[in-house]
C-alpha cells in the first residue's frame, strides 16, 4: 500500500513495483489508508513523511499491535536519519533516484517473499524415500512441502520423535534433494509431519526458488 497524495512519486512506484510482480493499492489520506489496512492483510506500506497526518499514521503503525505491516518504506525530503527514527524499515529520499528506488524496493520484496514463504505450504503428490534411524527405508508420497518441513503420506505409521532422512525430487527437476529431519507427528492413517533439520545450503535455496515460482500464481499485494 502507498500512502502518499504526491501522485508524481506514486506513478514512480508503481511503475518499479509492478516490474517487481508487487501489486500496488493507493490511498492519498492516511485515515482512509488506516481504514484500509485495518480490514484487509497487507504486506507492506510506503509512506510519504512529507504528506499530513503521515506522522501520526506511522505512530500508530509502531504502537498498535497486530496491525504493522512486516515492511515499512518511508519517503520525503527531511533526510534519512529522520525518516528512520519514525521507524522506516527502509527509506527511499525525495527526490526519488529510480536506481536508488529499485534497489531499496527489490530488497522489501525479498523480506516480504520470506515471510509470506515461511508459512507458505505448496500442496503437491511427490515420491520420495524415507530412512529411519533403523536404517530401513520406505516409500511414500509428499502430500505438503515448506521451506521449514513436509507431510509425507505412507502406509504404516512411523515412531514420533525420530530422526529421518528424506530423498526426493521437486516437480520436473532430475537432482535428488536430501533433507535430514524430525517426525514431529503421526497419526493412524499413515500420515505423518516430517520437521526439517538439517540442509544443505544448495538445497534449501533450490526449494525456496522453486517454491516461490509455485508462490507466483499470484502477485505479491
Amino acid at each position: 500500500m502507498i500512502v502518499s497524495c504526491d501522485w508524481q512519486e506514486v506513478s514512480v512506484l508503481e511503475c518499479i513495483l509492478g516490474s517487481l510482480h508487487i501489486g500496488v493499492e493507493v490511498e492519498a489520506e492516511p485515515e482512509r489508508a488506516w481504514d484500509r489496512l485495518a480490514k484487509s492483510k497487507v504486506d507492506a506500506v510506503i509512506v510519504d513523511c512529507d504528506a499530513d497526518g503521515t506522522h501520526g499514521f506511522m505512530r500508530r503503525l509502531q504502537t498498535t499491535p497486530n496491525k504493522s505491516a512486516p515492511v515499512v518504506i518511508a519517503s520525503g525530503s527531511s533526510g534519512r536519519s529522520a525518516l528512520e527514527a519514525m521507524g522506516a524499515a527502509f527509506v527511499v529520499e525525495k527526490p526519488i533516484s529510480v536506481e536508488r528506488a529499485v534497489h531499496t524496493l527489490s530488497a522489501a520484496r525479498n523480506m516480504i517473499l520470506n515471510g509470506r514463504l515461511r508459512y507458505h505450504r505448496q500442496t503437491l503428490s511427490l515420491p520420495v524415500a524415507i530412512t529411519l534411524e533403523s536404517k530401513r527405508c520406505i516409500k511414500g508420497r509428499i502430500t505438503n512441502l515448506s521451506q521449514g518441513g513436509a507431510r509425507v503420506q505412507i502406509k504404516q505409521q512411523i515412531p514420533g520423535d525420530q530422526s529421518v532422512k528424506l530423498k526426493f525430487a521437486l516437480p520436473q527437476k532430475r537432482a535428488q534433494l536430501i533433507a535430514m529431519g524430525k517426525v514431529t507427528w503421526c497419526d493412524e492413517q499413515g500420515d505423518a509431519g516430517i520437521q526439517f533439520a538439517d540442509i544443505s545450503y544448495k538445497t534449501r535455496k533450490e526449494l525456496q526458488l522453486w517454491l516461490e515460482q509455485q508462490y507466483f500464481g499470484s502477485p505479491v499485494a
